[in-house]
């Protein structure tokens, strides 16, 4: 096995449980190539593990091992029958769930979701899209999906020089594929729907957003329409919202098959829509905001805080007294700390007295690892203006 050998500090973060090693902390990896499994050596030679290794990213290697192994097939077989043996704990009353969330299951940069018979795999970094075959014929094993989708057209491959490709590795996989969530139907468009078919994260906070919702609802980029949808049996009516007119369709369908009649989607920037209906001074009864993430880098995390703080400031100025704001961020640079302290500078801008009511997190099938703070992603915040 190629030997790269690593600074005192890339040992230490290693040591304090973090998988990443970056390029400025490699001091030498003569002989490896692009996306193979090396040994990783501090500066006194000791091994700190096996690590994947990226030619071009600036993570330059990822710890799949502390000790010395073969990242082979029984290698990937043990860590993705670990993972779903988690999922068979935590998942409930779902048939679409993830079922490897990357560092989160100790094997960084893979994704795999599982929606009813179908398997939808991302490979992100250039050693699991090296083994991409290997990890595809593990799920095969454990699962015998229908069919095994790579949807590999994440912009996050750009930084490993990846090609941006959606491709089918076995099986036929259906326009949309009927899933089953919290006794909702939804329809998941596996080649070419946001991430990998249908967001599945936020599945445990659309019930704890239905326990709360009330009256007349507005659901801001409402994507498929999950909140919407998870409220509509406990709102008078719900109004959904999203730009993208492909979502709206695939929300549309979801909305059909649920008989939900109470819901009505339209195609709308958030933004201006908030706006308008504040100028107009409508009144809700309950308010989601469900954005995409505002702040990809530290370098936008300004531009974000303020993005964020205008929507809330908005929403907050739309609902009634008793109303219900149920208000999110999936942007890992924004902390729950920063997302509470925004929205609270937005509840003085707007007059309103807020308490919160819960503070919550992705679903469980998405793991946060303690010590590293990049799989804790998705704020939660369900607030109460009084």
């Amino acid at each position: 096995m190629i030997e790269v050998r690593v600074s005192r500090k890339a040992a230490d973060r290693v040591a304090s449980g973090h998988p990443w090693i970056f390029s400025s902390d490699v001091v030498s990896a003569e002989g490896a190539s692009s996306g193979i499994a090396v040994r990783v050596i501090d500066p006194r030679g000791r091994a700190l593990g096996v690590a994947h290794y990226s030619s071009s990213s600036q993570i330059s290697l990822r710890m799949l091992s502390g000790a010395v192994k073969e990242i082979d097939r029984a290698f990937f077989l043990e860590r993705i029958a670990a993972a779903f043996s988690h999922r068979r704990s935590v998942v409930r009353d779902t048939d679409a769930y993830r079922l490897v969330h990357a560092e989160g299951d100790l094997l960084p940069a893979l994704i795999v979701d599982r929606y009813a018979d179908y398997v939808v795999m991302q490979t992100l970094d250039q050693g699991m899209d090296s083994a991409r075959d290997t990890i595809a014929s593990c799920l095969a094993e454990l699962l015998a999906p229908a069919a095994i989708v790579a949807r590999n057209d994440a912009a996050v491959r750009d930084r490993e020089a990846l090609p941006r490709e959606t491709s089918v590795l076995s099986g036929e996989v259906p326009a949309a594929v009927a899933v089953r969530m919290n006794g909702i139907t939804f329809h998941a468009d596996l080649v070419g729907g946001q991430k990998t078919g249908i967001y599945l994260d936020q599945r445990e906070n659309y019930l704890a957003a239905a326990r709360y919702a009330h009256g007349h609802a507005l659901d801001c980029f409402t994507s498929s329409g999950g909140f919407a949808l998870h409220m509509a049996a406990k709102c008078e009516s719900v109004e959904a919202a999203d730009s993208s007119a492909a979502a709206l369709a695939l929300a549309e369908k979801n909305r059909q098959a649920n008989n939900a009649a109470n819901v009505e989607f339209r195609q709308a920037d958030a933004f201006e829509l908030l706006a308008g209906y504040a100028a107009q001074r409508r009144k809700f009864s309950t308010v989601v905001l469900d954005p995409p993430a505002f702040a990809k880098s530290r370098k936008n995390l300004d531009g974000a805080i303020r993005g964020y703080k205008e929507i809330n400031l908005r929403a907050l100025q739309l609902l009634e007294r008793g109303g219900i704001l149920v208000t999110c961020s999936c942007s890992h640079h924004v902390s729950e700390a920063a997302l509470l302290e925004l929205v609270a500078e937005a509840s003085l801008d707007a007059r309103r007295t807020v308490r919160v009511l819960e503070r919550r997190t992705q679903a469980q099938d998405h793991p946060i690892l303690l010590t590293v703070p990049e799989t804790h992603y998705l704020k939660c915040l369900i607030l109460q203006v009084m």
